[in-house]
């Protein structure tokens, strides 16, 4: 147009009137004119009827901050520059579907009394939507966000649409509202996704979603959420605070699934893959399941997801610490407790452990004691708190081969005493009797006992000489083998004494002595004391050993061998039909509690 002409045409323009400027390519000082052209004087502000856009190129800065556009026609609109609509107003229906932002988009405090559709949309600066209100549905799907995308206390009371929805840099939708149904389904997160303290009303959905950084929703609330994911998270997870109302599903595989202080209302089950989960403080209202997946998580149409970030590390799911969480409602299937820190739980007896659960280990291989003497620890499942007091307690441990340190070591304070290890021991081994898993139950009650002989501040010297005999003897009546090895010690012993003090040296014959009175003989019959002589090396003999054998095989299964012994003999057989029994008792035991169901 002239300069004549597009003077008389601004001339004309009145506040609210419908403007048709689509394919126009608009200045930064055109764009200027025509907004002072439409000033409303009782606001100060532009007021636009139908503001017609669609294919228009914006050169330089745009600026629409608080203006009132009454319907926003932008279609494959394309701002060279900085687009600016902070505060503005769009009252009816505000279309930017694949519209092109070169520079930064701020909507900044922006009202949509209608739907706001940014479907396709190509945002190659820093876009922020921050304190927007949507009244109407928003639909983001298969929008572009190269640049930071800023949602933070937006509110959408609509039904908010991010299906397909790219976002290369940090998504932040920190303490906005979705009153409506959220769908961020087949999201893709190149950074990390910000949902701390947001609060979802409506039916969410996260099915699909990838996050290659961090996904944060500390704090957020969920009132309807029946399933979370499938959603694949390159670092960490947090939902750490949040708030679950209504039944939940999670599919989640993560390399870190954070749930410190998260509180459950109603029932949840956990799928997960590759995670390491912290429970610290969970809330748990309802039964709450922690299951390890063993295959890749699919979508409705059966197509596998894309788990390409996490396949160096194992797929496996490991609980990292149960501190102040109410087991009564948890049921943990197929995860690895070999670093779980169970000290500081409530009701861990009535813990339910499905599937393969796995245990910290007690320290294999051959270990010396001061360089001097070998020893090994016996083979069982452990607590990992029980690997840190140890390791306090040891010189100088040296994993793997030893026992692991601590978080805190060496500093004592923060380590667990040997009264909350024996309790967690315990109420670990009735759960596991509860269900009629006695084998199970065997290695928790080992480390009770464990736990009780090493303790001096609370266990009697006694009763801890007891502990110490009844491990070293039979391991607290759990190890056949070492019950055994003391019963043919012990016989061995016996029947060496037997032959060296026990046997006479040949069997004492019986003699009669009586008197004759008229045709009435009276006889005595006396059988002399056994009588030990020769010297001891001739007492060993093959013929006394296998004597002496048969009276102490005789013992073991309380008989009497009827065999002529020395007085001192007779006391060693007495020892041995005391001593020995209970052990071959005490083997008997061990392998009862391996075998028992």
């Amino acid at each position: 147009m002239s300069e004549s002409d597009r003077c008389a045409y601004l001339s004309a323009l009145t506040p609210g009137a419908d403007i048709d400027h689509r394919g126009t390519r608009i200045t930064e000082p055109l764009l200027h004119a025509l907004l002072q052209a439409l000033l409303d004087p009782a606001t100060g502000q532009p007021r636009i009827g139908i503001a017609a856009f669609d294919e228009a190129t914006f050169t330089g800065t745009a600026r629409f901050d608080k203006v009132t556009l009454g319907q926003a026609r932008f279609r494959l609109a394309t701002f060279t520059g900085h687009a600016g609509f902070g505060e503005a107003r769009l009252v009816g229906i505000a279309g930017f579907g694949e519209a092109m932002f070169s520079g930064t988009a701020f909507f900044g405090g922006a009202m949509f009394d209608g739907d706001a559709w940014f479907g396709g949309a190509a945002f190659g600066g820093h876009a922020w939507f921050g304190g927007a209100t949507f009244t109407g549905n928003a639909g983001f799907g298969e929008a572009m966000f190269r640049g930071t995308a800023g949602f933070g206390r937006a509110t959408f009371t609509g039904a908010a649409g991010f299906t397909r929805t790219m976002f290369n840099g940090h998504a932040g939708f920190g303490e906005a509202t979705f009153t409506g149904p959220a769908e961020f389904g087949e999201a893709r997160f190149a950074g990390d996704a910000g949902f701390a303290r947001t609060t979802f009303t409506g039916h969410t959905w996260f099915g699909g979603v990838t996050v290659a950084g961090t996904a944060a929703f500390g704090g957020a609330i969920f009132a309807r959420v029946p399933q979370f994911g499938p959603l694949v998270c390159g670092e960490t997870v947090d939902v750490s605070g949040a708030l679950f109302e209504a039944p939940v599903t999670m599919e989640v595989a993560t390399r870190r699934l954070s749930c410190s202080r998260t509180r459950w209302e109603s029932t949840a089950t956990l799928r997960l893959r590759y995670a390491t989960v912290d429970l610290t403080d969970a809330v748990l209202s309802s039964p709450v399941a922690v299951v390890a997946l063993p295959t890749a998580f699919s979508n409705a149409a059966g197509t596998a997801s894309d788990e390409d970030m996490l396949r160096a590390h194992d797929p496996g799911v490991r609980v990292a610490s149960l501190r102040g969480v109410d087991a009564s409602y948890l049921v943990l299937s197929g995860t690895d407790l070999s670093t779980c820190l169970f000290v500081g739980a409530f009701h861990l007896d009535q813990l339910r452990l499905e599937g393969r659960c796995t245990f910290a280990r007690a320290p294999s291989g051959i270990h010396w004691r001061y360089k001097i003497w070998p020893y090994r620890w016996t083979h069982r499942r452990t607590l990992v708190e029980e690997h840190h007091w140890r390791a306090l307690a040891a010189d100088n441990p040296a994993p793997p081969r030893g026992w692991h340190m601590g978080p805190h070591h060496p500093d004592p304070g923060p380590a667990p005493g040997l009264d909350d290890l024996a309790t967690t021991y315990r109420q670990l081994r009735k759960a596991f009797e509860d269900r009629k898993n006695e084998p199970g139950a065997a290695d928790f009650y080992y480390g009770e006992m464990e736990m009780r002989r090493h303790d001096r501040a609370r266990i009697p010297v006694g009763e801890r000489g007891l502990l110490w005999a009844y491990w070293l003897v039979s391991g607290y009546g759990l190890r056949a083998s070492r019950a055994l090895a003391c019963l043919g010690v012990a016989m061995a012993v016996s029947v060496l004494a037997l032959v060296l003090w026990g046997l006479p040296a040949n069997a004492p014959k019986s003699r009669s002595v009586g008197s004759l009175t008229g045709s009435t003989i009276a006889l005595t019959t006396e059988s002399p004391d056994p009588i030990l002589t020769g010297s001891l090396h001739q007492r060993l003999t093959l013929q006394r050993a296998e004597t002496a054998t048969r009276v102490v095989v005789n013992s073991v299964v309380f008989r009497s061998s009827g065999q002529n012994l020395t007085t001192t003999g007779t006391f060693i057989e007495m020892a041995s039909r005391i001593l020995e029994p209970v052990l071959l008792a005490l083997a008997i035991l061990a392998v009862r509690s391996r075998v028992k169901r």
